[in-house]
């Protein structure tokens, strides 16, 4: 334990990167250690500036284990350790900054108790539960999604880019309301709009920006009814100065929440409030969607993204790189830009794979093990199994309602077929831990880690469960044929 005479945060850190340094590999210790800064040390706590969301949650997943043993070591059993991730242009202003605490246990009760020595599970600071509908907060953005880190390409996403800067610099007041931007999957949609609303509040903190997904929104809507609080649910979201919804083609075949959402959409535009959507498609290509809702969302400027060409490509990835301090070889830039072609989540997706090998087997970037990597990538097909697929055929196999995924409820059997759902999630989608967690009832990205790592125990020791996930990666695997 520390004594009266504290040392200085570079001190304690210093001591607990010995301890790191013997037990990971010469690359790994570069790459995840060496850039983070000690800054700040008060009584047990030691709070460390990392570079990233992505650098933090690359930690968590890997070496918290390792780290917190080097804290106890050199601090005590009470260790606490908190994460500022904190962006820096080249001169070393800071451009951003966000806190995380990763000491707090935020887990529900699950049927398979983990084992005695498994570690608290972590938490970032979020909005509240969403139990008896409480209203969310307004500006649910993500800090990275700016027009400064959005990559513009020539004929791709121009036009598209430009209105967004256009409703940014002023939202409601122009004749771009709605905005719809619609395409195919992982071509920077998300960004986009939240670019647009990171902006507004940049420039008036005032303004009550709201971003949330279709799914999001028919969930609290569902609770906001059970809990008999439609019009508190109503109320809020035609306060807002700016709403932002993701996937608005998920409203298909949900027609209260349909009702409820257009009669949102003209008190909104009727006060003038600025209304952004995405899609996967057209507006008027969707199915399942009122005429009048459909006819409400072409009212104003649809506009598309298309895949990145290849010079936006390589761009891409030079900016990820820098932004996660790797000197990625310029051949192996434009290997992954000339062979990944479909849409930027699936080439950022092969960048972490190939940082990943890397890190963890001590290899060198190279165009050979480029190749590698996106040969395992491309034969998973990740893009063609959605998370409402997943949560479809675990409930049919566990014969439990598709709801009941993103309920409250803490019964073993439904928590279990959640656990099965989310681990099957992460290793078949390529959706981030956060947003899965956000399509189970906007549970942390902590519950997924842990659902994950109690499915993969169970299944090296049982083979009648090991029989059960097999038997659903067939079904999934039948319908992404």
């Amino acid at each position: 334990m520390l004594n009266s005479s504290a040392p200085s945060p570079e001190t304690v850190w210093d001591r607990c990167l010995r301890v790191i340094r013997e037990n990971i590999s010469a690359l790994t210790y570069k790459t995840w250690f060496e850039p983070i800064k000690p800054i700040q040390l008060e009584d047990d706590q030691l709070t460390i500036q990392v570079p990233s969301q992505f650098f933090y949650e690359w930690l968590e997943e890997h070496y918290y284990a390792l780290i917190q043993r080097s804290l106890e070591n050199v601090i005590g059993p009470k260790a606490k350790l908190v994460y500022r991730a904190i962006a820096e242009d080249e001169s070393g202003r800071k451009l951003q900054q966000q806190v995380i605490d990763v000491s707090l246990p935020d887990t529900e009760p699950v049927p398979i108790p983990a084992p005695p020595s498994a570690r608290p599970t972590p938490v970032i600071d979020r909005s509240p539960a969403r139990g008896a509908w409480k209203a969310p907060n307004y500006s649910v953005l993500n800090p990275r999604y700016t027009f400064e880190t959005f990559v513009k390409g020539e004929e791709s996403n121009a036009f598209a880019c430009a209105a967004s800067v256009a409703v940014a610099n002023n939202p409601g007041k122009t004749t771009f309301n709605p905005l719809v931007i619609y395409g195919g999957v992982g071509l920077g949609k998300t960004h986009l709009i939240q670019a647009v609303g990171n902006y507004i509040l940049a420039h008036d903190p005032t303004k009550r920006v709201l971003y949330t997904s279709s799914d999001q929104f028919t969930i609290e809507f569902v609770e906001s009814i059970q809990n008999d609080k439609v019009r508190e649910f109503t109320n809020f979201y035609r306060s807002v100065d700016v709403l932002m919804v993701d996937d608005i083609q998920f409203f298909s075949g949900k027609e209260k929440t349909q009702d409820n959402f257009f009669h949102t959409f003209n008190a909104l535009q009727q006060l003038g409030k600025q209304i952004i959507l995405t899609c996967d498609r057209s507006p008027k290509e969707l199915k399942g969607v009122d005429d009048r809702l459909v006819s409400r969302f072409q009212c104003g400027l649809t506009t598309d993204v298309q895949p990145p060409d290849y010079e936006t490509r390589i761009a891409i990835l030079q900016m990820k790189s820098a932004e996660d301090g790797i000197e990625l070889p310029s051949d192996v830039i434009e290997y992954l830009a000339r062979n990944i072609t479909s849409n930027i989540r699936e080439l950022e997706g092969c960048y972490i794979s190939l940082l990943a090998h890397c890190s963890l087997e001590g290899k060198e970037f190279s165009v050979e093990l480029s190749r590698e990597v996106l040969h395992n990538v491309a034969s998973i097909k990740k893009s063609q199994i959605t998370i409402q697929d997943i949560q479809k055929v675990v409930a049919g196999h566990y014969k439990i309602t598709e709801d009941l995924m993103f309920a409250k409820t803490r019964k073993q059997e439904i928590a279990f077929a959640r656990q099965v759902a989310m681990f099957l999630c992460k290793e078949l989608t390529g959706n981030s831990l956060k947003t899965i967690g956000m399509h189970f009832g906007g549970r942390d990205h902590s519950t997924v880690i842990h659902a994950c790592k109690t499915i993969e125990e169970m299944v090296a020791k049982d083979a009648h469960s090991l029989s059960d996930i097999e038997s659903i990666r067939r079904q999934l695997n039948f319908m992404s044929q």
